[in-house]
């Protein structure tokens, strides 16, 4: 009878709080790495008209070639349209890079750099432009080379617009100066003309900027929290390639070399553990529901190249979401795994804090810093039966899971009880429907949660509890 009653007490409160059915919150980001293979310097362009637009840099280096989608990861299974291809001789015939596309004053312009056939290093700027709705379909003039102070080594021009004032950036190599290429920027006159002197943002000095060669090069903007960040790449483009950024306020004059501080270290590189290697020549874009800022990049997933690594093709377009933290500065965190994008689980009843791992205990943070540790892939559970499971970002193969009523971040042993303990059940959220909650699969009616901000497996059987075990996806 004692048993009856136990086992009738259990029902009871499963009806009381879990759902009837296990209904999921979708996650905001869906996408999954790579989204193009031997695709570099990929520029993503979202418009006005519901598309995603994107160019990229193809191993040939002979044509220009764009596609687009309604959503980023449509971009991996649209068609690929060929809209220019090198000339045959004399200037643009050699050396395609590093197209982008901007659409400007109710026309498309395509940026690019291009050498000679009987100089591929005899690298340059060029614009492309095409007054068509459908810039796949349509015809493109050439609007011919970018024009600087110096008829020298010149490429990656990108434009953007800040208080009124259309600006080109772009790297080049300044006689006088024995670096491979710097950092510029100039105001605009048109879409392909520069007027005024330009500034000279950055020059290659530091160790992790003159890694095989000293390269500032591949600048890309973005403005937030009253502050201008330009993103840029730095050294050889093998395993030591890396993102550096400069930062200006809003309100300063972009064109004094003063208003820009450069970060001394790099802001997005390698990373073993996550087989990414060499991530750089970064755009910017947004998610589709205008929320989520994304960073577009490429990269390898491995490490050894055998030769001049500009001859390697295996450079692959990847997209993830990036962060800003406490201070107003974005945080890229590192390049994320193959496959499935991660995703953070932010608290319910503690906005500001995120489920992560320190030292491999599973708890709650405000500003975590170091954004792969509060980042987690919600993957097939491995215990089967529909659950799922956290796999770690940083540390792929480890997973979060119970031992002792207690959440750690371990390496899964394949063993059935390891596997147990790191599968759940997703639920809707137990204190908010927009939300989720993950039930244990190996102890029924006990749920993710926090008890003074560590992460315990309980039961919820009141409102401050189900709160505790409800989390936000972002």
């Amino acid at each position: 009878m004692r048993r009856v009653l136990t086992l009738l007490a259990a029902v009871i409160l499963l009806a009381t709080v879990a759902p009837a059915t296990p209904a999921m919150a979708a996650p905001p980001v869906g996408y999954t790495n790579p989204i193009a293979n031997q695709r570099a310097d990929t520029h993503v362009w979202k418009h006005t008209d519901g598309y995603y637009y994107m160019t990229a840099t193809v191993p040939e280096y002979d044509r220009i070639v764009l596609r687009r989608a309604t959503t980023v990861q449509g971009l991996a299974s649209a068609s690929e349209t060929v809209i220019w291809r090198k000339h045959a001789s004399g200037e643009m015939s050699a050396n395609i890079w590093a197209p982008e596309i901007h659409f400007i004053d109710g026309k498309w312009y395509v940026y690019f750099t291009a050498g000679r056939a009987d100089d591929r290093f005899r690298i340059r700027m060029y614009v492309l432009e095409s007054s068509s709705a459908n810039p796949l379909t349509g015809a493109w003039t050439e609007r011919g080379r970018i024009v600087t102070a110096w008829d020298t080594f010149s490429l990656d021009e990108t434009t953007f617009v800040h208080n009124g004032v259309r600006y080109l950036a772009w790297a080049q190599q300044e006689p006088g100066i024995s670096t491979n290429s710097n950092l510029y920027l100039a105001r605009m006159s048109n879409p392909w003309t520069i007027t005024g002197t330009p500034v000279r943002l950055a020059v290659p000095t530091l160790a992790w900027e003159t890694r095989g060669y000293a390269v500032n090069e591949g600048p890309a903007v973005i403005v937030r929290n009253g502050r201008v960040f330009m993103t840029y790449s730095a050294s050889a483009t093998d395993a030591n390639y890396c993102l550096g950024l400069l930062t200006a306020s809003a309100t300063a004059n972009l064109l004094s070399a003063s208003s820009w501080t450069k970060n001394p270290n790099p802001v997005f590189v390698s990373n073993a553990a996550t087989g990414q290697y060499g991530p750089g020549h970064n755009s910017f874009t947004v998610s589709e529901d205008g929320q989520s800022d994304l960073i577009v990049y490429h990269d390898r997933n491995y490490r050894d190249i055998s030769g001049d690594p500009l001859n390697d093709p295996n450079r692959r377009t990847r997209v993830q979401k990036f962060y800003w933290n406490n201070d107003g500065t974005p945080n890229f965190g590192i390049p994320i795994p193959d496959g499935l994008h991660p995703v953070r689980l932010r608290s319910h009843n503690f906005a500001d804090r995120y489920l992560r791992h320190w030292e491999f205990r599973a708890r709650l943070d405000p500003n975590v810093t170091a954004l792969a540790d509060s980042q987690f892939r919600i993957v097939p559970g491995l215990a089967g039966g529909g659950s799922v499971s956290l796999e770690s970002t940083n540390y792929p193969g480890y997973y979060l899971r119970h031992r002792n009523n207690e959440a750690w971040v371990d390496r899964s042993d394949g063993s059935a009880l390891f596997k147990a303990d790191a599968s759940f059940q997703r639920r809707t959220g137990l204190a908010d429907s927009a939300g989720v909650s993950f039930e244990s699969t190996n102890f029924p009616g006990r749920y993710l949660r926090h008890v003074n901000y560590l992460l315990r497996l309980e039961t919820a059987p009141d409102a401050v509890s189900r709160s505790d075990a409800t989390f936000h996806l972002e």
